[in-house]
C-alpha cells in the first residue's frame, strides 16, 4: 500500500496544479486600481499579480518545510535516533527547492511592484538569510565530519525559530501584505479560490518531495552503514 501513495500524491498535486493555474489566469480578476476621478493608481500590478499565488504558496511550503526540519532535528538531539535525522535532511534539502523559488518571484514581483529586482526590506532580507541556512545546513552535512548531524540539527532549530519573525514583518512601507492586515485569509473572494487551490496543490507536491526525499535519505545512510560495517569486518577495502 506504501508503494502508492507517492504516486497517488504526485496525480493529486498535479491535477489541483491544473485547477489552480485555470482559476489563476482564467477566473482571478487581474489587479488594478481606479481613482474617483477615473485615474490609474500607481500600485496597479496588472497581470503581474498573479505571481502571487505561486510566491505566496511556495512561502508557505518553505515555512512547512522548515518547521518539520526544525521538529525532527530536535527530537534527533534528544533520542539521538538516526531515523529524525533522515526526516530533517530530506525537509531542508525539500526548503531549499522552495526558499529558491520564493527568492526568485518574490524579485520579478519587486522588480514591477517597485521597479527594482531587490530592496533591502525586512521580509525580503531575512528570507534571504534562512535559505542561506538552509544552504549551510546542507554543506554542513557534506562537510564537517563526525559531528556534522549534530551541528546541522542546530542550524535546522536556529531557522525554524526565524519563521515566525518573517511571517510578521509586514508594514505599509515594507513588504507588500498577502491580505488585509497581513492575513491571507482575508483576501477578497475574487481571489480566494485561485489562491486556495494554488495552496492545496503546492502542498500535495510538498508531502510528495518530501517523501521521496526521505526515503532517497534513508536509503543513503543504510547503504553507508553496510558499506561502514563492511570495512569493520574485512569485507571491504
Amino acid at each position: 500500500m506504501k508503494r502508492f501513495v507517492v504516486p497517488v500524491l504526485a496525480a493529486l498535486s498535479a491535477v489541483t496544479l491544473a485547477v489552480a493555474i485555470y482559476y489563476i489566469f482564467v477566473k482571478a480578476p487581474v489587479q488594478y486600481s481606479i481613482t474617483d476621478d477615473n485615474r490609474l493608481v500607481g500600485s496597479s500590478l496588472f497581470y503581474n499579480q498573479k505571481i502571487f499565488y505561486f510566491h505566496v504558496a511556495h512561502s508557505f511550503m518553505l515555512f512547512a518545510a522548515v518547521g518539520v526540519a526544525g521538529v525532527a532535528s530536535a527530537v534527533f538531539l534528544k533520542t539521538r535516533n538516526p531515523k529524525w535525522d533522515d526526516v530533517a535532511a530530506a525537509s531542508v534539502d525539500v526548503a531549499v527547492l522552495f526558499g529558491a523559488v520564493v527568492l526568485a518571484t518574490g524579485s520579478i514581483w519587486a522588480k514591477v511592484a517597485w521597479g527594482t529586482w531587490w530592496n533591502w526590506e525586512p521580509r525580503l532580507t531575512m528570507s534571504l538569510l534562512l535559505w542561506l541556512i538552509l544552504v549551510g545546513y546542507s554543506l554542513v552535512r557534506k562537510f564537517a565530519g563526525a559531528s556534522a548531524d549534530r551541528i546541522a540539527a542546530g542550524m535546522a532549530i536556529f531557522g525554524m525559530v526565524g519563521v515566525p519573525f518573517i511571517y510578521k514583518m509586514v508594514g505599509e512601507d515594507s513588504h507588500p501584505p498577502s491580505g488585509a492586515n497581513g492575513v491571507v485569509a482575508n483576501l477578497g473572494s475574487e481571489y480566494k479560490i485561485a489562491f486556495l487551490m494554488s495552496a492545496i496543490a503546492f502542498l500535495l507536491w510538498f508531502l510528495t518531495l518530501t517523501i521521496v526525499r526521505v526515503q532517497g535519505t534513508r536509503a543513503e545512510r543504510e547503504v553507508r552503514e553496510l558499506r561502514e560495517r563492511g570495512l569493520d569486518l574485512g569485507v571491504l577495502q
